[in-house]
């Protein structure tokens, strides 16, 4: 494990954040996940695609 990491779990013990940053966190990783496994489940859309430049 990476120092850095050990000290900011060090910090986040010693100050915690806020039940409202708690939720703001736990939001955005369950919406990354519900991301993740809609991409697994049907795939890319077509209209997320870039086009191929003209050459």
């Amino acid at each position: 494990m990476n120092l850095f990491w050990l000290l900011r779990m060090k910090r986040w013990s010693q100050n915690p954040p806020s039940p409202k940053m708690l939720k703001l966190i736990a939001a955005i990783v369950i919406a990354s996940f519900a991301l993740y496994f809609f991409e697994q489940a049907y795939g890319w859309p077509e209209w997320l695609t870039v086009n191929k430049g003209r050459r």
